[in-house]
């Protein structure tokens, strides 16, 4: 399916759907309890689901009633019999379940869809080979894991922040207490938003102020949870970018000013390229400036924002940089590369470097036809450029907002704008 964005004016206030990050941590903490647990509020989107499907192959059972989720994990599975596990396009869930998943003593494969396939592991799998779990010999998914952790130390480097996560979280359930160095550490608010998930379950744990060497006890458990997500700042910051080169004021409700989602960070970013931003009860409101202002920013603790900061960047009269953020090619698509190559598509003069993008744009943007690649973070891109484009945007492949952000284009039409 494709969607054609024509340029329209946007004006109002949204209410923001619950953080996919935190979700999953919930539903993979209440699974791992082996009680029951209630969720509210929680992100139903395809990885979100993907995440549901892959506690229920391990015997959880989970219902669903709106946003709200029931888990009954009292009878997680014990047997020794295999099992295969289909994280479909979830990377976090990949990467969080695997550690857990061996606390099981079962023989449990992993595998995804193509483009999970294409994201490297091996790092992440030898250091729980580090640390005692048999783990098949490979650096992409498929690949089989056995646990239990029985060696206390790994040394890994992080280029993700979920390979650090994936180890405080399943450190928890090891034989020993571990210790975990990671000399280079990106994205580092999301692992703050695991430790904040393994404090209110009063978990004991030591970690350093740079968060690059951690010590976990050992023979812990999760305890059941009743708790309510807040709102995903990733999902924001489309609006926020929207009110930016719209030279317009978006209220974004539902988000919590003290969450440690990495994504909050684009509101310092924006507010140093001119814009306003006010705290308001239950949210944000982002005004933008009449001109935006260039400047050189620093996206590795947030880069899923690259696509939407591109689109800023790209309505700037100055030289935008985007920098330090090499692991945004390792997403769903190269988004460096793909953003890139939408963005020459528009008539956005850019240079791609090997950590990110600069761009030297001339305050407007063209339309075209652009690609979608299949990855949600590139197609709401595209569709918000095209709202203050000079003609209309076309863009292929839009089906893949489904995978965090299924209502994203109803509220951008709660907004009156034309699509």
């Amino acid at each position: 399916m494709e969607k054609r964005i024509t340029p329209s004016k946007t004006l109002g206030t949204i209410t923001i759907p619950s953080s996919k990050s935190q979700t999953i941590r919930a539903l993979l903490i209440a699974t791992f309890a082996k009680n029951k647990s209630i969720i509210n509020n929680a992100l139903l989107s395809n990885d979100t689901l993907s995440c549901i499907k892959a506690c229920k192959s391990l015997g959880a059972k989970i219902e669903l009633n709106k946003n709200m989720i029931k888990i009954d994990s009292t009878n997680l599975s014990k047997v020794d019999t295999p099992i295969t596990i289909d994280c479909e396009n979830s990377g976090t869930t990949l990467y969080l379940l695997l550690g857990l998943a061996a606390s099981l003593e079962t023989e449990i494969t992993f595998s995804g869809d193509k483009s999970l396939k294409s994201r490297p592991v091996g790092a992440l799998l030898q250091a729980y080979r580090d640390l005692g779990c048999f783990v098949s010999d490979t650096n992409y998914p498929p690949f089989t894991i056995k646990g239990p952790i029985t060696k206390s130390k790994t040394t890994i480097d992080c280029p993700t922040s979920q390979y650090l996560s994936s180890l405080l979280l399943a450190s928890v359930f090891a034989k020993c207490d571990v210790e975990i160095i990671t000399p280079l550490l990106y994205e580092k608010p999301y692992v703050k938003l695991t430790l904040d998930w393994m404090s209110e379950q009063k978990l004991s744990y030591n970690i350093s102020e740079d968060l690059q060497h951690s010590k976990v006890k050992g023979n812990q458990n999760f305890t059941p949870i009743n708790t309510s997500i807040n709102g995903d700042y990733s999902s924001a910051t489309f609006f926020f970018a929207l009110a930016a080169i719209g030279k317009t004021a978006i209220k974004i409700l539902g988000l919590n000013k003290n969450d440690s989602q990495g994504d909050k960070h684009t509101l310092d970013i924006l507010e140093k390229m001119g814009c306003t931003i006010n705290w308001i009860k239950n949210g944000v409101e982002v005004i933008g400036p009449k001109e935006l202002k260039g400047g050189t920013f620093s996206l590795n603790s947030m880069p899923d924002a690259l696509p939407a900061l591109c689109i800023v960047g790209a309505y700037s009269k100055e030289k935008v940089v985007f920098n330090d953020v090499p692991q945004a090619r390792l997403k769903e698509t190269d988004r460096i590369e793909t953003m890139n190559k939408n963005l020459n598509r528009l008539g956005v003069k850019t240079k791609e470097l090997d950590d990110g993008i600069e761009i030297y744009g001339r305050g407007a943007i063209n339309g075209a036809h652009v690609k979608g690649y299949d990855d949600h973070r590139i197609i709401m891109a595209m569709a918000i450029a095209g709202l203050y484009a000079d003609n209309p945007i076309i863009i292929d492949d839009i089906d893949a907002v489904s995978v965090t952000f299924p209502t994203f284009f109803d509220l951008i039409n709660d907004l009156k704008v034309n699509i």
